[in-house]
């Protein structure tokens, strides 16, 4: 069977695959490229610049003299190995996904095994973004309640840990009022739907104390949750009040029990 050539990557695919396998965090070291450049049978043209243009430069020589990218896909068949990712996988997610999002725009996506697939060719940012969402994907994972989806899925499209957690975190108070019929808004609606003596919400029967405790603590954790999250994100910029990814995926994980428990056993 004849080989597959594949067609030449433009120069913009092409700088962004680069920066992300060359990122100076989470990327390749220089000792790797060393490694793999001549192994995926490109010219280390440019070994003493920064390793994204060094990489980048040696993409662009093989393409010109080559007219096909069949090496730098076998550079990054290489270097992504899932056996060379061994105890990081976030390591390796995080750059498959970041990698797919540009591999879109040429009809290919590399899969958990390091495989290439080919794939209907993206023609936008959003469609990129919506076929490879990392954050969306992890909250998949943790089974999380398709009401947090309802209200947030473009912020988790484009993986904006501050606006989907603000989002996400609105979504409990409006889930009430919908149940609720209620008008009120923060303690006030939770005081009024979570009431232990006359509740237009129950968690359980709250025949015994500790049904009671039960009904009190939760109405007490939505409290917090809307005093440490929603409260501040409402009021602080986003350059000042920063959420990294495993602390968003931690206060969805919340959000998503409250809405369970509010869609369990509700009246």
């Amino acid at each position: 069977m004849a080989k597959k050539i594949f067609d030449s990557i433009d120069s913009g695919t092409l700088e962004g695959l680069a920066k992300i396998l060359a990122d100076t965090e989470k990327g390749l070291t220089g000792t790797e490229l060393s490694k793999f450049i001549p192994e995926a049978g490109l010219t280390d043209i440019d070994p003493l610049n920064s390793k994204w243009k060094r990489l980048y430069n040696s993409f662009a020589d093989y393409q010109n003299r080559n007219q096909n990218s069949n090496n730098i896909l076998k550079f990054i068949n290489l270097s992504l190995k899932p056996s060379r990712f061994i105890g990081q996988n976030d390591k390796f997610e995080t750059i498959r996904a970041e990698l797919n999002k540009r591999l879109s725009f040429i009809g290919l996506q590399l899969n958990q095994n390091g495989v290439f697939n080919l794939v209907a060719v993206a023609t936008t940012i959003t469609e990129a973004e919506q076929r490879v969402n990392r954050f969306k994907s992890k909250l998949e994972n943790r089974n999380i309640h398709s009401k947090i989806y309802d209200y947030c899925n473009s912020e988790l499209i484009t993986e904006n840990y501050f606006h989907s957690v603000f989002e996400a975190v609105k979504s409990i108070a409006e889930e009430i009022r919908q149940k609720t019929n209620l008008t009120l808004d923060r303690a006030e609606l939770i005081d009024k739907a979570l009431s232990v003596t006359n509740p237009l919400i129950k968690i359980n029967s709250l025949q015994t104390e500790t049904e009671q405790s039960e009904q009190k603590g939760f109405s007490n954790l939505i409290k917090g949750v809307f005093g440490m999250f929603r409260n501040t994100t409402a009021h602080a910029p986003k350059v000042v009040w920063a959420i990294n990814e495993d602390e968003a995926l931690d206060i969805m994980t919340t959000i998503s029990l409250i809405h369970k428990k509010l869609n369990k056993k509700s009246h």
